[in-house]
């Protein structure tokens, strides 16, 4: 490709789609490139058939199969955030706008001021989870209907002074509660009423957005976070009771923890840690050769990550052992996706590569 590929690439049905300023969508049988986009795509939400995206002062939708135009649109201010869920588009535009639309036709559906302009990342901005919009602004974090706008409930989570200064995060569970970071506390509000389950105070912030884990706290189930510090956190999710905490190394990254068939997979400055998800024993430390990009992914009894130093790993998930490694031509952008036994990853070194999940054998594809 004609420039350096970054993020998280997207598997949708037969296609790979991959930012690298324009939108590609690849064969994921053959690598072969379907389409690309003509316009810078700062921002992507594959979903429902669409490739909606923005290239700042605009936002585009695409047929996900050949990439024809669906609708465009101009929008009022600089989109950087862009979230896609049953239909509905979720826009986050630069100086605190928020702006919601029809996934289908680009009608929008509402939008409002006064969100938080501090931290303007794709990460960052407003979400969708399960209908609900979640906003966050003015030290209290909003819930809306993600159709109408209709504010559902409203709770105090600090401004920036008691958040010390980090976004907010949250994740949404199948037990009806929405799980929020704001700093160093943890809430667990009702997704219905916005009524506080519990709170949990830690002793440094948090950036990453807490993973739940459904089932009673003897299998593994409960809520998993990791503060800046890199301690990792298991807190019961019926009342925020600490389970157990442990000590890594300094962890800058926004990316949640991964909780798989009984473990929990983190990167934390350069090495992979695996803990076990009921006591919090470690299981084994994977030191690479630069920090850990992205987050891991497990799959098939393998935890598959990307290094700064241009590596692609993968090692065994009970023992840590190394199955293979990829030396690419840049760093590792973005979390692999593993789906079909095959996993994907991109690198600055302006290729997307495709492996045998079990063997590391395929092939790079530079379009």
């Amino acid at each position: 490709m004609s420039n350096d590929v970054w993020g998280t690439p997207v598997v949708a049905g037969d296609l790979l789609y991959v930012t690298s300023f324009e939108v590609h969508a690849l064969d994921i049988a053959s690598g072969r490139r379907q389409f690309k986009t003509r316009e810078v795509a700062w921002s992507m939400a594959v979903s429902g058939g669409r490739v909606h995206a923005s290239d700042g002062p605009s936002l585009y939708a695409l047929d996900a199969a050949d990439g024809a135009e669906r609708w465009r649109l101009a929008t009022e201010g600089w989109v950087y955030s862009l979230k896609a869920e049953r239909g509905t588009l979720l826009t986050g535009t630069r100086g605190g706008g928020v702006q919601a639309w029809e996934a289908a036709s680009g009608e929008k559906l509402w939008e409002l001021t006064g969100a938080q302009a501090d931290f303007e990342t794709p990460e960052a901005g407003p979400t969708i989870l399960d209908g609900t919009a979640y906003v966050w602004g003015d030290g209290r974090l909003y819930a809306m209907e993600a159709r109408t706008g209709a504010e559902r409930w409203t709770y105090p989570v600090g401004d920036a002074s008691v958040t010390g200064g980090v976004p907010v995060r949250l994740s949404a569970g199948d037990d009806g509660a929405v799980y929020v970071c704001a700093g160093s506390r943890v809430f667990a509000l009702d997704v219905t009423t916005g009524a506080e389950r519990w709170r949990f105070d830690g002793p440094a912030a948090f950036l990453c957005a807490p993973t739940l884990v459904t089932g009673p706290a003897v299998s593994g189930g409960g809520v998993y976070l990791a503060d800046y510090l890199g301690t990792v956190y298991a807190l019961d999710a019926a009342n925020g009771n600490d389970r157990w905490r442990i000590a890594t190394e300094a962890r800058h990254t926004t990316e949640p923890v991964v909780v798989a068939d009984g473990l929990v997979h983190l990167g934390s400055g350069g090495a992979l840690y695996t803990l076990d998800a009921v006591s919090g024993t470690p299981r084994w430390r994977f030191a690479a050769g630069g920090d850990v990009i992205g987050a891991p992914v497990a799959a098939g009894g393998r935890v598959h990550f990307g290094s700064a130093d241009h590596c692609l790993y993968t090692l065994d998930a009970v023992g840590g052992q190394l199955r293979w490694k990829l030396a690419t031509g840049g760093e590792i952008t973005g979390s692999p996706v593993a789906a079909g036994g095959v996993v994907y990853a991109c690198s600055r070194d302006r290729c997307v590569y495709a492996l045998d999940a079990a063997k590391g054998t395929g092939q790079s594809r530079s379009g």
